[in-house]
């Protein structure tokens, strides 16, 4: 279903991007014997502003390289060659998630000195939580690019007039329009929302005024009865309560 669109763009870009930071967690966390931390950094800072490189910094590079043999090489290994405009927009998607988890690395910092006074820092390198890269990458999806499905030397996007605007290296990029994933439909494998249950009040992407697609929604009231306010009675049993409490249930229509 649905090839070469947005959504497998952003799949794309996430699976390699969680590949990275599994692979140098693990590195980092002592769990395997190929990595470790970041050697590199070791020694080196500022002494005169007070602080220095230490602990351990996460080592992307072996992430990197990981992510790359294992969801790269299959797309080349097939073609023997980069021929296709999918397979390399495919190949790109993939990279754009790795540059993602990358470009968010951040410095963290513990102080040393008497009383707290932070007279010495140590320092290191650390990737940043997996929801904060897939939020960038959420971004990148709602910004993604149409390219050309005509692929000459080299990627391009669809519109002609944008054409001379550089395609980046953390872009996602598509080629086929998305179908329209509120309308059923079982050739694609799309279910649509008709019957989906929904929340009324919220304005994200679960609530009833986008999930529904502005067709409205239905309201019934669910009754629910649990057992409640259990008690031990010695000896030797469990005394509870019959609880009834009553909701409202939104579901598109």
């Amino acid at each position: 279903c649905c090839v070469g669109t947005k959504e497998t763009a952003f799949i794309s870009a996430v699976t390699a991007a969680g590949l990275v930071h599994s692979v140098t967690r693990s590195c980092s966390a002592g769990n395997m014997t190929e990595c470790s931390c970041d050697v590199t950094l070791r020694h080196g800072g500022s002494a005169s502003e007070g602080w220095h490189w230490g602990g351990c910094s996460d080592d992307i590079h072996y992430g990197m390289s990981f992510s790359r043999k294992f969801l790269d090489a299959p797309f080349k290994n097939v073609t023997g060659k980069i021929g296709s405009g999918l397979v390399a927009m495919n190949l790109h998607n993939n990279e754009a998630g790795r540059q993602a988890v990358a470009k968010l690395m951040s410095v963290d910092c513990r102080c040393h000195g008497v009383s707290g006074s932070c007279a010495v820092k140590t320092c290191w390198k650390t990737m940043s939580s997996f929801e904060k890269i897939g939020r960038f990458l959420k971004d990148k999806y709602e910004n993604s690019i149409q390219i050309s499905d005509r692929l000459k030397k080299k990627l391009r996007r669809k519109e002609k007039s944008q054409r001379k605007i550089p395609i980046g290296k953390e872009d996602l990029l598509y080629v086929n329009k998305s179908p329209n994933y509120c309308v059923e439909d079982q050739k694609l494998g799309i279910p649509g929302t008709q019957g989906r249950e929904c929340n009324r009040t919220s304005q994200g992407p679960e609530g009833c005024n986008l999930l529904c697609c502005g067709r409205g929604y239905n309201t019934h009231v669910v009754r629910h009865v649990e057992r409640c306010e259990c008690k031990f009675v010695w000896c030797c049993y469990v005394r509870c309560r019959r609880c009834e409490t009553m909701t409202d249930v939104h579901t598109c229509k």
